[in-house]
């Protein structure tokens, strides 16, 4: 049987039927290779002592810049500590500079920004208006006055100056978080009991900010861990005495000079894939908070 184009008719729904369905969206990729890389990065600095057994400041002048062998598996650097334990012994601590910078920001941006969030329209202006001062100065301007104050060139040290300078931008989006929740229905019943701010803080507003800050704190950890390998690639960051992955690239001009280039690009490459890792990972959590949102 053949139809002709004048055979087809679209007769308008019925009043009151349902409109049709829309496919539902497809979830996003789960980022496996960045999980399983981080992974194993972690597991490593974790059992840095039974992986590396060797000791990591150790100096042997007598494989002093010895290449990737059987022997050193990642070689030596031109002071002859071996480069294997250094980069897991150094891992932790750059993990370690990194999670506690971001948990440093986190806490200040929760503070700051719910106060500036239910605080009376001037203050909330004032306090808005430093937040864009600070972040109109260099990030890296900020931390080598703050390290040079402070003058303690330390793990705990560099993460607290590290933390004190990143969290404006996390601040702002708590503050617009705080405006949006603290008109709803939850919050004005606590206002009408009496509660206090804390209250409201702790029961009401920090359960409904996690999911949209998820994404900030795990770039701040990223964020961190890059500052801190900048700050010793300048010679401002941790004393000698003590191994990370940014120290370990702090020695790339006697690197290059004695060519040996595995100083530099093993260190690099564990660092760049940390940092592309985690930030792989914040990319899926703010997809996922996304489309929460947009369900909602």
């Amino acid at each position: 049987m053949n139809f002709l184009p004048g055979d087809f008719s679209f007769a308008p729904a019925p009043p009151g039927a349902a409109p049709p369905l829309s496919p539902p969206k497809p979830r996003a990729k789960r980022p496996w290779a960045a999980f399983c890389l981080l992974g194993l990065i972690l597991l490593g600095c974790a059992l840095a002592g039974a992986l590396a057994p060797r000791d990591p400041g150790y100096l042997d002048l007598s494989h002093i810049g010895a290449p990737p062998s059987p022997e050193f598996w990642f070689g030596t650097d031109p002071m002859g500590r071996d480069l294997f334990s250094m980069i897991w012994h150094g891992g932790r601590v750059s993990l370690f500079v990194g999670c506690l910078a971001a948990a440093i920001s986190t806490a200040i941006a929760l503070l700051y920004g719910s106060v500036s969030g239910v605080a009376p329209a001037k203050a909330d202006a004032a306090m808005m208006r430093f937040i864009e001062l600070s972040l109109s100065v260099p990030s890296i301007l900020l931390v080598i006055f703050l390290q040079a104050v402070i003058g303690r060139q330390s793990p705990a040290g560099i993460a607290l100056v590290v933390g004190v300078t990143g969290w404006m931008q996390m601040a702002q989006v708590v503050r617009g978080e705080v405006r949006r929740l603290r008109h709803s229905a939850y919050v004005l019943a606590a206002r009408t009991m009496k509660a206090g701010f804390w209250h409201i803080l702790r029961r009401h507003l920090l359960p409904n900010l996690l999911s949209p800050l998820m994404f900030m704190v795990v770039t701040n950890i990223s964020a961190a861990i890059a500052t801190e390998s900048t700050l010793s690639f300048l010679g401002l960051g941790l004393p000698v005495g003590v191994v990370s992955w940014g120290s370990l690239l702090s020695q790339a001009d006697r690197a290059l000079l004695s060519g040996s280039w595995w100083v530099i690009v093993i260190p690099g490459v564990f660092l760049i894939a940390t940092l592309v890792s985690i930030t792989d990972i914040g990319n899926y959590i703010r997809r996922e908070g996304n489309k929460t949102c947009s369900n909602l």
